[in-house]
């Protein structure tokens, strides 16, 4: 059963750098491409960075340049750190999963998330 853990939020003042994890089990790791969201209240839940398997990376235009997206194979993690952060990047973090099954079918699964506060 593949399961998301992620941790590293809490409150945070403006400018601060902190560090969000997502370990992931059940699943072969290092062919698992990885994605974080975040959602304000009220909002819809939005995409902010994506890591392939192949360690590629993109980021959502709010976040370039300020956030950095980077996996540990040896750890079954992905990190997101968080540079510069703003009020507006107050949200609920989750990261999600994709992955395929045993017969080659792709699956999704997420994580329970995690709560950033960001005070200015």
């Amino acid at each position: 059963q593949v399961k998301l853990v992620e941790s590293g939020g809490g409150l945070v003042r403006s400018g601060q750098s902190p560090r969000l994890s997502c370990v992931v089990s059940g699943t072969t790791f290092s062919s698992t491409s990885i994605a974080w969201y975040r959602q304000a209240p009220g909002m819809q839940r939005d995409w902010v960075a994506s890591i392939r398997s192949n360690g590629s990376t993109n980021y959502s235009e709010p976040v370039k340049g300020r956030f950095t997206i980077s996996r540990d194979n040896a750890k079954n993690t992905v990190y997101l750190q968080m540079n510069s952060l703003k009020p507006e990047d107050t949200a609920v973090y989750s990261c999600n999963a994709l992955y395929k099954s045993a017969s080659g079918f792709p699956l999704s699964k997420w994580g329970q998330g995690t709560q950033v506060s960001v005070s200015s």
